[in-house]
Order: C-alpha cells, then structure tokens, then sequence
C-alpha cells in the first residue's frame, strides 16, 4: 500500500476517534444534566425540609399554624388515589395491550386506534381534567371523589400501559408463538401460558413508571376538585357488620401531597414554606421508591427468562 494512502486511512482513523470522544463528552455532559438537576433538587428541598420532616408532621392533619400543620390527610389521599388508579388502569392497559398485539387484525382500523394511543400519550393532563369534570363529575355524577381523581389519573397513565404492555409483548421471540401453536395451543393459551409470564416484567415496569408520573400530578386533581385542606381522613373499607366491606371512602373528599405542597408554597409566611420542602421530600421519596422497585421487578423477570 502506497504511503500516502496509508497515511490518510490513518488519518480518517484518527477523526473518526475525536468524533467517536466528542459525541461521548457531548452524551457524558447530557446525562449530567439531569443527574445534577435531580441532586440540587433533593439537597434543597433537604435543606429546608429536614427541621420539619417527623412523625408528627407525618401524623398531624393541616393546621392554620405552620409548626402544627402535617400531611397525614395528603399522603393517605394520594395513596388511596393511587389505589384506585392502579386497579382501573392496569386491567384495562394490559388487555388493551395484548388484544392490539395478538388478536387485533392489521388493518386501517387498528392502525388509527394505535395512532390515537400514541396521541393520547403526549395529550396536556389538564385536558384529562377538563375531560373528567365534564364526564365523571356532571354526567355520571360521581362527584368531587376518590372515586373521581383516580378513575381521572387511570385515563391519564393508560396510553403509557397500553405502549408499556406492547413494547414489552414485542420482545418475545416469534418462535415462542410458532412452537405453541405446533403443539395445538389456542390463542388464549399461549397469552395465558407464554406471552403474559414472559412479558410480566416490561408490563410491570411501565405500570409502575406510569404510576410514578400520576402521584405527582395536581392540574387535573384540582380541575375536578381536589380540596387544599382537609382534616379527616377517607372512610374505613372495613365495617364492623356483614358484609364487613365498604366503599363509602370512594366516594370521600380528598387532598393529595401535590396540592398540599402548592397551597403550603403559595403562603406568604416561611414556615409554610418549609413545610412545603418536606412534603416535596416525602413526594420525592414516594416517587424514587416506585422507580426503585420498578427496576427490582425487571431485573427479578429477566432472571428468569431463559431462551
């Protein structure tokens, strides 16, 4: 080889391995971004939420007087509200999910229903609580519930389990689905048998990321109602009487962490302030922990799965 092609094939060689460290840097510099955001983040809300954050704080209704005031009405609420959430969108995202995947023939008709899912997931939340008021609150007249907020959050993560349940569906090898078949499975036995266990671990995590962005939302909660000060808590599911369960709580009035913090923040006097640092570390603690556990779950399923 002459040496000047020699010398310039090294020289490309050689640009190819800055461009190769720039993108690095530039992907290295990105990552920071965010990872630096979250820990200015938690080290200021730390900061000023630390001296507040105890049992009575977790423990106490919200008081006219910042040193009385907690957050029990507000955790519970957002719990309770999750509660609802979960059960009305997972069930309805899963089926969803695995009916586009499995069953839905591939035509125009389920394209333009896969089309809309995607829309749906980029949609403003305070349209779903636009949509809610109209919808659960004045024409089903569910009022200004737990029943309300939840079923508002379930319409608002149920694009994200919808997409969660397919990408996860798609990562079963087709092989899977020709060897059930071979041996004479019907449809329902391979969702059942194959692609549902195999598939659980996406599933889940998606279910849990999509909870994780509905415990921090408040636009659509207060659209539909959501009230800023409450000093009592949902009513008991468990009665005394048979059939020993009810369900007067969904139909409570309810606060969630969000919102507490906004109208803690939106005070003049400092002390609401901080308190309002030490629900945002609570929220923040709730929210890093859905995740944590969201990553645990998929690393469990993955283990499992050997082909």
């Amino acid at each position: 080889m002459p040496g000047e092609i020699l010398m310039a094939l090294r020289k490309d060689i050689a640009r190819r391995k800055r461009t190769d460290k720039v993108f690095s840097l530039l992907g290295l510099m990105a990552t920071l971004v965010g990872v630096v955001t979250l820990l200015a983040l938690m080290i200021d809300l730390a900061w000023d939420g630390t001296s507040r954050l105890n049992w009575a704080f977790l423990s106490a209704f919200p008081s006219r007087f910042p040193e009385k005031a907690g957050i029990l009405s507000a955790w519970v609420g957002t719990g309770v509200v999750m509660f609802v959430t979960a059960l009305a969108a997972v069930p309805m995202g899963v089926a969803a999910g695995v009916y586009l995947e499995e069953y839905a023939p591939k035509n125009w008709m389920t394209t333009l229903i896969e089309i809309n899912i995607a829309n749906l997931a980029g949609v403003p939340s305070i349209v779903y609580g636009l949509m809610a008021l109209g919808l659960f609150v004045y024409k089903f007249k569910l009022g200004m519930s737990v029943l309300t907020a939840g079923l508002t959050l379930a319409l608002l993560i149920l694009p994200i389990v919808i997409m969660a349940t397919r990408e996860a569906i798609r990562t079963i090898p087709s092989s899977i689905r020709e060897a059930a078949f071979a041996v004479g499975a019907t449809q329902w036995q391979l969702v059942r048998h194959h692609i549902l266990p195999y598939s659980a671990g996406g599933i889940l995590t998606g279910v849990i990321i999509g909870l994780s962005r509905a415990i921090g939302e408040s636009a659509p909660l207060i659209t539909i109602g959501a009230l800023t000060f409450i000093a009592f808590l949902p009513a008991s599911p468990f009665t005394g009487t048979f059939p020993f369960i009810s369900f007067e709580w969904l139909k409570s009035p309810y606060t969630v962490l969000p919102i507490q913090a906004f109208n803690w923040i939106s005070r003049p006097q400092k002390s609401f302030h901080l308190n309002a640092a030490a629900a945002g570390m609570v929220l923040m603690a709730m929210t890093l922990a859905m995740n944590g556990a969201a990553i645990w779950i998929r690393y469990r399923f993955r283990k499992r799965i050997k082909w």
